[in-house]
C-alpha cells in the first residue's frame, strides 16, 4: 500500500529540504530522510507556484525516491482547505500523515519582508489564525482521510517557546523578541493545546497527534534576507529538524506521544 503524505506550506526550501522527504517516507533506511519510490507526498502553499517552485527545488537535487506533488492550500481559507481534501481524495482516497508546518513569526509582506509598525493586536489576530485556527482547520477537514489509514499521524510543527512550564526558567530566551514575541509563543502554547486536546475530544480515533519542535534552524520565519534565515549566525540544519520528524512518522517516538513538544534530544514538557 502506497503511503500518502501531506506538509503544509513549508516556511521556506532551507526548512523544507527535510521535511518533505521524512514526510514522504515509509520505513525508509535510518541513515536516510528520503522516501522510498512507492511513497507520495504532497507540498502545500497559498501559492501554488511557491509550492511548484519547492517541489523542482527538491527534485533537482536528484535525492528523492518518491513523488512529490505541489498542491495550493491555504489554511486560514476554509475552501481552499476543502479543495484541498477534495484533490487528495479523488486522486488516493485517504492520507497516512498531515504535517502542519506553516507559521508566522511576525507579519511579513509577500516579498518575505518584515512590515513595521503593526499593532500587537493585529499581530495576535494574524498569528493566531495562521498558527493555530489553520492547523486545527486542516486536522478537522483532513480527519475523515486519515480515519482510512492504517497507521495515520499527525504533527503539528510547533516550538519550545510555546512551553509554559520552562517559559519562567529561560527569561533571556523571551527577553531579547520583547512584547512583539509574545504572540508567537502564545501561538505555538495553543498549538500544544491542540495536540492534546483532540485526542481528549475524539478518544474513538487512531489517529496518533504529536508536537514538535524543530529547533533554532535556517528558516524564513524571522525574514527572507540571508542574516534573518540565518538566525544571525546561529540556526543550525534543518536536516537535523527532518530526522526527527522521519523519527516521528516512523514510529520511533510513539513512547512520546501526548508527554510534551518533541525535540532532536527529548521532550519539552507542555
Amino acid at each position: 500500500m502506497t503511503p500518502h503524505r501531506l506538509l503544509h506550506r513549508p516556511p521556506d526550501f532551507s526548512s523544507l529540504t527535510p521535511a518533505p522527504t521524512s514526510a514522504s517516507a515509509s520505513r525508509p533506511p535510518r541513515s536516510s530522510p528520503a522516501p522510498r519510490t512507492s511513497s507520495t507526498s504532497f507540498v502545500t502553499g497559498r501559492s501554488l507556484a511557491k509550492a511548484q517552485g519547492a517541489v523542482a527545488k527538491l527534485e533537482a537535487t536528484g535525492e528523492l525516491k518518491g513523488t512529490v506533488s505541489a498542491l495550493q492550500l491555504d489554511v486560514t481559507d476554509v475552501a481552499s482547505v476543502d479543495a484541498a481534501v477534495k484533490a487528495v481524495d479523488e486522486k488516493f482516497g485517504r492520507l497516512d500523515v498531515l504535517v502542519n508546518n506553516g507559521a508566522l513569526g511576525f507579519i511579513k509582506n509577500e516579498t518575505g519582508e518584515l512590515v513595521q509598525g503593526v499593532s500587537i493586536e493585529d499581530t495576535f489576530k494574524a498569528l493566531l489564525a495562521t498558527n493555530v485556527t489553520g492547523p486545527y482547520t486542516a486536522s478537522r477537514k483532513f480527519r475523515p482521510l486519515l480515519a482510512k489509514s492504517a497507521d495515520p499521524r499527525i504533527i503539528h510543527v510547533s516550538s519550545g517557546m510555546g512551553s509554559i512550564e520552562t517559559t519562567p526558567t529561560r527569561v533571556d530566551v523571551y527577553k531579547p523578541f520583547g512584547e512583539s514575541g509574545i504572540p508567537y509563543s502564545v501561538s505555538k502554547a495553543a498549538l500544544n493545546m491542540i495536540s492534546v486536546v483532540e485526542k481528549a475530544v475524539f478518544p474513538e480515533q487512531k489517529t496518533k497527534i504529536f508536537a514538535m519542535c524543530p529547533g533554532f534552524v535556517v528558516s524564513e520565519l524571522r525574514g527572507s534576507d540571508e542574516a534573518a534565515r540565518s538566525g544571525w549566525g546561529g540556526a543550525g540544519d534543518p536536516a537535523v529538524s527532518g530526522q526527527t520528524m522521519l523519527s516521528i512518522i516512523e514510529g520511533k517516538r510513539d513512547a512520546d506521544e501526548g508527554k510534551g513538544i518533541l525535540h532532536k534530544d527529548g521532550v519539552y514538557p507542555w
